[in-house]
């Protein structure tokens, strides 16, 4: 299984990734050891998050869901909850 998700960082900007264990990378995120852009505006919150069959259909999931606006990804975000 292959996970899309979205996170809030401290500073209040939402950051978008895949990944096969969810629970993993989201505390590789908030040790400062995830992608570069979260490193130092830990921690971060999970608010999004999608699960997909394949690895190719996650990276196109996630590719679509960084060209959204921050405004889309908030409601994508209210829509799931």
């Amino acid at each position: 299984m292959y996970y899309v998700y979205i996170v809030e960082c401290k500073d209040g900007t939402l950051y978008t990734g895949w990944t096969v264990d969810l629970e993993k990378r989201i505390n590789a995120h908030n040790l400062g050891k995830g992608a570069k852009y979260t490193r130092g505006r830990a921690p971060i919150e999970l608010k999004y998050y999608e699960q997909l069959d394949s690895k190719e259909a996650a990276l196109r999931r996630e590719h679509a869901i960084k060209k959204l606006s921050r405004n889309d990804k908030i409601e994508l975000i209210m829509y799931d909850i």
